[in-house]
């Protein structure tokens, strides 16, 4: 059956329409309904492994992110329930907090008691939602519970008013809670503390142009959509704060400008960085643009790139949708993927894909569901944009609506080494492809020896300029002194990589990878310069998009204590692509590389250790940045 019927005319895109946004927030909440405990106070999911919180701790984490979920879709219909959402969870509450305990097992005599926040870290994440989702639906559920009731909630929710046990966007969890508690008047003084610390701390993690690091290293990912932007903005507007809106609202609105690049003519975001399994809550932050009015989008944009990431996950045509037969979420992208899972993931994590359902509170009548779907910037050309903050690059190309992300900057821990993770790590990503998590790493350059590839290191960022950025790393593990200058040049579906290997001893082996694909898309890899030979085929491991995919690589070997390697790269679902090698012509000398593009357009690129350089000229002939 259909999840409704499409409107073609409206969404000429994506078909789908508010309607639709309803009936897969109804089936969402009413396929969990079978897993709440006795008196409802946790949602017990089966098929997962507990998170390392304990079960008790997964199960307050199944009532709170979908009790969001139902406070959006009942605050989105003004208080209309058929569906008797805000009566399940209500009992859930009241239940939850009758006999809190400071433990995150589950014991039999109190199936429905909540962790206590004081004991159980992950118990501060849920309070958020839960002091959300209260917030959210104030008239229809919060004001008519029993005093009891409510008193009992208040001293489960206060001691997130503490600072934050984690140093990164978990500041905002007591933040989102003391919102909460200023609208009803309760501990205000410290409430409005609480506010202030948390919007001092991620202020330094502010870097412009709407990026925030999550936390004091170089952690840049769908977090600045999904919590950074999120909830400060969310909490502005919800409290009518005009002065916090106008200092966080432009931060919005430039994070948008880049933001909503990342999405894929499909409807996919780009699968980069961690906790993927949120999925659609990456669409939370244009709808907050749209409800503040902070964003560069048109309403018609917005909602095609909301429906059609929504419709992305829950009506694939190759039936690997992100719910399984009885319409749960499951851990992983499509369907389940274990690698994608990060330690503190559990059963109901998926369901923080609830703040994708942030334009529910948009009324049927605002712009953003009334006017006609306009394309994605994906969809309408070409483009290499540049991402200052996080030095990195965006690529897409129109004729297939790829996108593809090039990273020298990011990198999530605070030091490289054996914990490198594949979502931040790689060189690139797009939104068709990878990243492999075990086998041969994709879109990797590594010195190799008998205990394998080295890993990248952290992407120090070298500088960037418009259609390139450059980074240094230091290959891990290798000898000191080591280091490599890592470039991408990027113009149509081309990419030009060019590594300048330092202090390695002559005659080291290394190798660069390409993209790991599976059906449907095609990867080039072509030498220019340094390798010994043409490209090969390895077999590699699974990625989010299927079992197996496929790898080509290039070997070749240091010869001096300055080695380059240039090669050219390309991504495609065209059919039938030509030769990547025939999309550019190249010419390097010592460190400097002269590229022509198959569009006239020429580039001079000159290495050295520092500082890598740039020039770009329109008409052939190169001339000053």
């Amino acid at each position: 059956m259909p999840i409704a019927f499409e409107n073609r005319e409206l969404s000429p895109y994506t078909g789908w329409t508010r309607e639709h946004w309803e009936r897969t927030a109804d089936r969402l909440l009413l396929a969990v309904r079978p897993h709440a405990s006795p008196g409802r106070g946790l949602i017990n999911l089966p098929g997962a492994r507990p998170s390392r919180s304990g079960p008790r701790s997964d199960g307050l984490e199944g009532y709170a992110r979908t009790w969001l979920l139902a406070a959006l879709r009942v605050a989105g219909a003004n208080g209309d329930d058929p569906h008797g959402h805000l009566d399940h969870y209500a009992q859930g509450l009241a239940s939850g907090t009758q006999h809190p305990l400071p433990t995150g097992e589950l014991t039999p005599s109190h199936p429905d008691a909540w962790p206590l926040t004081t004991h159980v870290r992950q118990a501060v994440v849920e309070a958020a939602s839960i002091a959300l989702g209260l917030r959210l639906t104030r008239p229809w559920l919060w004001d008519k519970l029993d005093d009891r009731t409510r008193r009992r909630t208040v001293d489960w929710l206060l001691p997130t008013l503490r600072p934050s046990p984690v140093d990164n966007n978990w500041w905002l969890f007591g933040l989102t809670v003391a919102g909460f508690l200023q609208d009803v008047g309760i501990e205000t003084d410290r409430a409005a503390v609480t506010i202030e610390r948390a919007l001092e701390r991620i202020d330094q993690w502010y870097l412009g142009d709407g990026w925030y690091s999550d936390g004091p290293n170089r952690s840049f990912d769908h977090y600045n959509a999904w919590a950074l932007h999120f909830y400060p903005v969310l909490h502005a507007h919800l409290g009518g704060d005009q002065d916090l809106l106008n200092r966080y609202g432009p931060r919005l609105h430039a994070q948008l400008d880049a933001h909503t690049r990342l999405f894929g003519s499909d409807g996919a975001p780009l699968p980069y960085g961690r906790s993927l399994t949120y999925r659609f809550a990456a669409t939370a932050a244009p709808w907050l643009g749209a409800l503040t009015g902070h964003t560069p989008l048109t309403p018609g944009a917005t909602r095609r790139l909301a429906s059609g990431t929504l419709k992305y996950f829950l009506d694939r045509p190759d039936n690997r949708g992100a719910t399984d037969a009885n319409g749960l979420l499951t851990l992983g992208w499509h369907g389940p993927y274990p690698p994608v899972i990060q330690h503190y993931s559990g059963p109901a994590s998926p369901y923080w894909a609830a703040k994708g359902y942030l334009g529910l509170l948009l009324p049927p009548d605002h712009p953003a569901w009334t006017a006609v779907e306009e394309p994605l910037p994906a969809e309408t050309e070409d483009a290499a944009i540049t991402l200052g903050p996080p030095n990195m690059l965006i690529q897409s190309t129109a004729a297939d609506g790829l996108v593809r992300l090039h990273n020298h900057g990011s990198n999530h821990h605070l030091d490289g080494g054996p914990d490198d993770d594949p979502y931040y790590s790689r060189f690139a990503y797009s939104t068709a492809t990878g990243p492999t998590s075990t086998g041969t790493p994709d879109n990797h350059f590594a010195l190799l020896s008998r205990d394998g590839p080295t890993t990248r290191g952290p992407a120090a960022p070298l500088g960037h300029g418009p259609g390139w950025a450059a980074s240094l790393s230091e290959p891990r593990p290798a000898p000191p002194g080591v280091r490599i200058v890592s470039v991408t040049l990027a113009h149509g579906r081309a990419e030009l990589r060019a590594h300048l290997v330092i202090g390695a001893t002559p005659g080291t082996p290394v190798r660069q990878t390409g993209w790991a694909t599976t059906l449907g898309r095609t990867a080039q890899l072509h030498p220019v310069h340094g390798y010994t030979a043409g490209a090969c085929q390895l077999a590699a491991g699974s990625t989010l998009f299927g079992p197996a995919s496929d790898i080509q690589a290039l070997h070749g070997a240091t010869s001096t204590e300055s080695s380059l390697f240039v090669a050219l790269a390309s991504l495609t679902a065209e059919p039938d692509p030509g030769p990547v090698h025939a999309l550019a012509d190249i010419q390097v000398t010592g460190h400097t590389i002269q590229v022509t593009w198959q569009s006239g357009t020429t580039c001079r690129l000159v290495l050295d250790s520092t500082s890598p350089t740039v020039h770009n000229s329109p008409t052939g002939r190169t001339q000053g940045m």
